[in-house]
């Protein structure tokens, strides 16, 4: 009976013993969390819920701060702040790391995945991973994968229901240059230009149109200033879970493995609300007044090949081995 309560107290004692570790394991943390979005939009959700998960996991311990709609910056001054540690997370698109590695411009090639399930078996794949793997020498460390959407072209001028609808054409485009060359390609007049400056240029009329999911056509309220949404699907777009290296190199094996979880759990999530609010956003979009088309498979498929010299041409430029990677894992997802 002596033995069996030792047995017990020693169990207890090395219980509260290791919860106390534990608890040393995690300390009082805010992490800031910057992105470009508005508070009410897909990735403003993801954010709020691996705020939700963090703290429940840490027990109160690890705190978001959360910074939308540019407020921490546009994507270039925010990946710059997390690199030098003076921010600790963001969310911007993956396009916005072509600066440093360039094979994230793969990610942006057009026409590459043509659904949700082939997107995210890139992603979450060995390729996507390769990709992750090459972010901690620059300062940065990636804990995943979020929904943006397919990007479709919306203007003032005429529906895109074929690929010359986009000729002369100027459109805002993301500062990157497989988003350049490709409109070039199908002759409009692309216009690099931050996010947060695009609604006051559509308003001004300095350009004609932009490229944006559906979500953020809708949240950015660029129905005031364009009239026709097509869906185009030309690019499927993702965000990046990112962290600053300095301050993950500062956490406990224990903190670094409740950030891994909840984000992982927060994917989902994230991805789920993002797709759901794809379909509901066109809706609205058509109840604020624009004009909506879909493009013919026909047609769709003539931009696939306009767009396809571009896509080899960057290829070329790129890592051979992560290339020949992203090839053999869009042929596996495509089956």
């Amino acid at each position: 009976m002596k033995q069996k309560l030792m047995t017990g107290l020693i169990g207890v004692a090395l219980a509260l013993a290791a919860s106390a570790t534990l608890a040393q394991d995690i300390q009082d943390r805010v992490i800031k969390f910057g992105h470009l979005n508005n508070a009410d939009h897909p990735v403003s959700l993801g954010v709020k819920r691996f705020a939700e998960l963090l703290a429940a996991k840490s027990g109160g311990k690890l705190k978001v701060q959360e910074f939308p709609a540019s407020q921490l910056g546009n994507e270039m001054q925010q990946q710059s702040a997390l690199q030098g540690g003076v921010q600790e997370m963001s969310a911007p698109a993956t396009t916005s790391l072509a600066g440093i590695v360039k094979e994230f411009g793969l990610v942006d090639f057009p026409f590459a995945v043509s659904n949700f399930a082939q997107a995210d078996a890139l992603l979450d794949g060995p390729f996507g991973q390769a990709l992750l793997a090459r972010l901690p020498e620059k300062g940065l460390v990636a804990l995943g994968y979020w929904d943006l959407g397919f990007r479709n072209v919306t203007n003032s001028k005429r529906p895109i229901t074929k690929p010359e609808d986009l000729d002369g054409l100027k459109l805002r485009v993301i500062p990157n240059p497989v988003f350049l060359d490709t409109f070039k390609a199908f002759k409009a007049n692309p216009v690099p230009m931050p996010f947060a400056e695009l609604y006051g240029a559509l308003e001004a009329k300095a350009v004609d149109g932009q490229e944006n999911p559906f979500a953020v056509i809708l949240s950015n309220k660029f129905y005031e200033v364009n009239k026709y949404v097509s869906a185009t699907n030309h690019v499927y777009a993702a965000n990046i879970m990112l962290v600053s290296k300095r301050f993950w190199d500062r956490l406990s094996p224990v903190e670094q493995k409740i950030m891994n979880d909840a984000a992982n759990e927060s994917r989902a999530y994230q991805r789920q609300v993002s797709r759901a609010a794809a379909q509901k956003a066109v809706a609205e979009l058509q109840a604020k007044g624009m004009l909506y088309n879909e493009l013919s498979p026909a047609e769709q498929a003539r931009m696939r090949t306009v767009a396809a010299p571009v896509a080899e041409k960057f290829a070329a430029s790129y890592d051979p081995a992560i290339v020949k990677l992203y090839r053999d894992e869009l042929a596996r997802v495509s089956k």
